[in-house]
């Protein structure tokens, strides 16, 4: 008397393996798009980073910040941020412009002795990155750069 085996899965092991596959596949791609959320995040640091070296540069030029956020170097640096960050084109030594989830800014004192740059961050729209002419290179939590702020609050 021979035995008869059926071989394969049935329907319901079928189900589970795929349904299992699901689920991991769907913690994956939650896990990349967080991590590509904060790649941009290092990307728009490093432009605005760039900005910082490239105002050094212009105020050696020029002895003053007059004009900085029109220079050809920083609003392309400028744009770079934007582009990464899905936001408005920079607004130039407008300093009557808030920041905001959509629209980064570059602020020039006046009289030309302090600047700002602020560009809201991939991983959340209620925070940004900002860079001034004091130095400093930080995260303002839940706000961005107001009308005729020259320095990161």
């Amino acid at each position: 008397m021979t035995k008869k085996f059926n071989q394969g899965f049935t329907l319901i092991e079928l189900l589970v393996v795929i349904a299992i596959i699901g689920i991991l596949s769907a913690v994956v791609l939650a896990s990349l798009n967080t991590a590509r959320a904060k790649g941009a995040d290092a990307n728009i640091k490093s432009n605005l980073s760039n900005v910082r070296a490239q105002a050094t540069i212009f105020y050696d030029t020029s002895q003053d910040y007059t004009g900085l956020c029109a220079d050809g170097n920083v609003l392309a640096q400028m744009t770079s941020a934007n582009t990464v960050a899905g936001v408005a084109v920079a607004v130039s030594d407008d300093l009557a412009v808030d920041g905001s989830a959509t629209q980064s800014v570059c602020h020039v004192s006046a009289d030309g002795t302090t600047w700002a740059a602020n560009v809201p961050l991939k991983t959340s729209s209620a925070n940004s990155w900002c860079v001034d002419s004091a130095g400093a290179s930080k995260q303002i939590t839940a706000g961005y750069l107001l009308a005729n702020e020259t320095v990161c609050p």
